[in-house]
């Protein structure tokens, strides 16, 4: 019987200690703090990927060493599972556990009671799949958790420096090669191969689009898009800036999908023509912001409720053109973030459920559907074919060439999009797609309907986890009181609403109001925020200057 290496692994957990004033939580986005002090974590986490492996009959685990849209000093690192999707729930308790072991002693034996409680056979193989982004911490980091991983014997590959998207590609390939599941060639090229090759055949016909403005945000999403312009050819041009992913402290600094999406403005760095569109990326490529000019020059933001809107009406298009609509229901999955306008304009035409933050939650609500669609509002999301409705859409004999034509165009939408997890440019080139289709401008998409006009605020605390939501992450119940001030306030607002949530991904707690105007949005969002500084006791050096 095959028994834990406890020798190998307290000799290298011993070369990565646990620093003894920092408490590691695995959150939403996996492990996410300061780049240097998460070294003993991505020993652990190679330890913990090689052993939920084995756990899974040696299915390939995915491990993404990034910190997305958080500053460059930030790192952070989440595991994937074997189909792309995020660490099975309750593996979170277990990575947080192990994290937190104070000493290798300690960590060893949290290991072998691992083992022990979910029962897994140490004789099975282990095979790992790793990758990272841009940030300057990445190597050590990376150098740390392949000491985990050699410490289980377990089999690794390193796909390098390359997007979130890439790497959950990379493990259902891994793990659906040569299988009726097969989801694409297990490489990079395969996947740049498979999206513009669909990208390609959705714009065949159609009038080419003009030219794509692209913010990488100095991450490397801005490496893929590169890669990305030798496969669309003369198709589809696309020019990238922000791409100075060799600059330190470029990194999300004033730019990327997150700056437009918060501060609701472009980055500094982009001008736009009139009629002008543009998109920003995040710092991993798995969230995307669209904008545009007006004819005054006007900045207009076109974020995940937009996306949304836009590809969930055309996929419901396609489904009834291709004589479906009695067989393929198609769902819209949100959060509490998305603005009201969105959801009343999607609630007249298709359902639409609201669950808490996190792209786990939607992820699952979509699984519920034939076809789930979910864009979170800050651009980072996804659709969701299920085995059956795929099935139903490559096996359907068309009567008609229009039905044909749909099915044609179903297809295509299957391959470009990554339906593994949001992907920025797999995203952008489906909205480049349905625009295309449509015949839209900006100004066309923005019209489907108009956003409240909304601010999301973040107060620094004490202890995030003093705050607790119920209903969606919509309502709070702790502290006690707080959910009933913060209702006395809405109530004084025309169309206001207004919630407060814990960060999953930072030690912040995040503070969302939408209202009839813009003043009076900033005023609700302001004053709430004042609320939870108030009540929490916030960090007084880090009070919202819009409050002082």
């Amino acid at each position: 019987m095959t028994i834990l290496p406890i020798e190998e692994i307290k000799e290298r957990s011993d070369r990565h200690p646990k620093p003894s004033d920092v408490k590691f939580q695995y959150g939403t986005a996996g492990f996410r703090t300061l780049g240097k002090t998460l070294d003993s974590v991505l020993f652990r986490v190679g330890v913990l990927a090689a052993l939920r492996s084995k756990k899974l009959d040696g299915k390939t685990i995915g491990v993404m060493v990034t910190a997305s849209h958080n500053p460059e000093p930030d790192n952070g690192v989440k595991l994937v599972d074997p189909r792309g999707e995020m660490l099975e729930s309750s593996w979170e308790a277990h990575a947080t556990a192990l994290a937190n072991a104070p000493s290798s002693v300690a960590f060893v034996a949290a290991v072998d009671e691992l083992v022990k409680t979910t029962k897994i056979d140490l004789s099975i193989p282990a095979r790992v799949v790793y990758a990272r982004d841009t940030r300057p911490t990445g190597p050590q980091l990376v150098a740390a958790l392949k000491d985990g991983l050699e410490a289980m014997k377990a089999e690794y590959r390193d796909a390098g420096i390359t997007t979130t998207p890439v790497l959950h590609y990379l493990v259902r390939t891994i793990n659906t090669k040569g299988t009726k599941d097969s989801y694409g060639e297990d490489t990079e090229e395969g996947y740049l191969t498979k999206i513009s090759d669909a990208f390609k055949k959705l714009l065949a016909g159609k009038a080419t689009p003009p030219p794509l403005l692209i913010d990488c945000a100095n991450g490397v999403g801005a490496l893929m898009a590169e890669r990305f312009k030798a496969y669309l050819g003369d198709t589809f041009s696309i020019n990238l800036v922000n791409a100075a992913i060799d600059t330190p402290g470029a990194l999300n600094n004033s730019c990327g999908a997150d700056f437009v999406k918060v501060n609701q403005k472009l980055p500094p760095s982009i001008t736009l023509q009139p009629g002008q569109r543009a998109c920003s990326l995040d710092g991993d490529a798995d969230r995307i912001i669209f904008y545009y000019a007006d004819e005054r020059g006007q900045f207009h933001m076109l974020d995940g409720d937009k996306i949304t809107a836009l590809v969930a009406s055309f996929i419901v298009e396609l489904v009834k053109a291709a004589g479906l609509d009695e067989h393929i229901k198609v769902g819209v999955i949100q959060t509490a973030y998305a603005n009201g306008s969105s959801t009343k304009y999607l609630s007249g035409r298709l359902p639409v459920k609201c669950v808490p933050t996190g792209v786990k939650h939607l992820h699952h609500a979509a699984e519920h559907y034939d076809v789930g669609v979910y864009f979170e509002a800050n651009g980072h999301g996804t659709v969701l074919f299920s085995p059956a409705a795929q099935e139903l859409i490559s096996s359907h004999i068309s009567s008609t060439l229009a039905q044909s034509t749909a099915i044609t165009h179903l297809k295509n939408v299957i391959d470009v999009i990554n339906q593994t997890v949001g992907d920025a440019l797999s995203d952008a080139f489906l909205v480049e797609a349905v625009l295309a289709h449509k015949s839209y401008s900006g100004v066309e998409w923005d019209s489907l309907y108009s956003d409240l006009p909304n601010r999301l605020v973040k107060v620094v605390v004490g202890d995030r986890n003093a705050f607790e939501t119920e209903d969606a992450e919509r309502r709070l119940v702790s502290p006690l009181g707080l959910q009933a001030k913060i209702n006395e306030l809405v109530r004084r607002y025309e169309g206001g609403r207004s919630f407060v949530r814990p960060s999953g991904t930072e030690d912040v707690v995040r503070v969302y109001a939408e209202a009839v105007s813009r003043p009076e949005a900033d005023e609700l969002a302001f004053r709430v925020a004042g609320l939870v500084y108030d009540e929490a006791g916030g960090d007084p050096s880090r009070k919202p200057k819009e409050f002082l």
